[in-house]
């Protein structure tokens, strides 16, 4: 089901009416050093300071069946750890997948929503797992996204085959989303880079069938991380690792 250019298609128990819901967002600067004369410069990182009024719809019933899989990639959402509050951004905040796994808080607005179906001050937090459709026909709303919350570290599931490795890292906190992955394996002194497929999913060319695997994890917020060993020698395709480490 579509929604506006800027809507969120949630997965949770349907509501009786078009519920609106404000979206948090704010850009919080970060200082970053200069060259040798020491001068700086900022860049801004999102960190929620306000409310942005937005549109959603609802699909799926309450046991999330209508949304596993989707364009991130996650496949099964409650062996993942994302369960059912989940959502499909829209165009404008999917970024070609560059925002699966970002979570977003979402409040219904009692000055335009049905009262009975609009709890005051009650918030949910969701997490960008699927993509929804453009509604040219609907308004175009600005949305932003707030840090996640996850339990336990990254997880790595690694599928493909001998010289296409592709790898689904799930279950990432704090900016939720990925920038930029490297990999590293047992017989190799360099880190190589991959690249994005589609959504969360990012592949390697290389042949690393069987070694040590380890990853360099950088998030949309500048923060990277080493899982130095995470994949163990003789690992299968199809299998999932879990992290202990994780962003904060």
């Amino acid at each position: 089901m579509g929604a506006a250019d800027a809507a969120v298609q949630i997965g949770m128990n349907p509501a009786r009416v078009l519920a609106v819901v404000l979206l948090a967002v704010a850009w919080l600067l970060l200082a970053a050093a200069a060259a040798d004369d020491a001068a700086t410069s900022a860049s801004s990182s999102p960190a929620p300071v306000g409310w942005l009024k937005a549109h959603a719809t609802f699909d799926g019933g309450a046991d999330a069946s209508g949304t596993m899989g989707g364009a991130c990639g996650y496949g099964n959402l409650y062996s993942q750890g994302y369960g059912t509050r989940t959502a499909a951004p829209s165009t404008a905040l999917f970024n070609d997948g560059a925002s699966c796994g970002q979570c977003y808080k979402i409040a219904c607005d009692r000055k335009r929503a049905d009262p009975a179906f609009c709890k005051s001050g009650v918030t949910v937090t969701v997490t960008a797992t699927n993509f929804c459709p453009p509604n040219y026909t609907l308004p175009s709303d600005n949305g932003g996204w707030v840090p996640c919350v996850k339990r336990g570290g990254l997880r790595f599931t690694i599928n493909g085959h001998d010289h296409f490795n592709l790898v689904l890292i799930a279950n990432v906190a704090a900016a939720g989303s990925i920038k930029s992955i490297d990999v590293k394996s047992s017989g190799a002194d360099n880190w190589m880079p991959m690249a994005r497929n589609w959504g969360a999913q990012w592949h390697s060319l290389a042949y690393l069938t069987g070694q040590n695997l380890s990853f360099r994890v950088t998030d949309t917020d500048g923060q990277t991380l080493e899982f130095m060993n995470v994949v163990p020698k003789g690992w299968k395709f199809g299998q999932t690792l879990a992290s202990k480490i994780q962003f904060k």
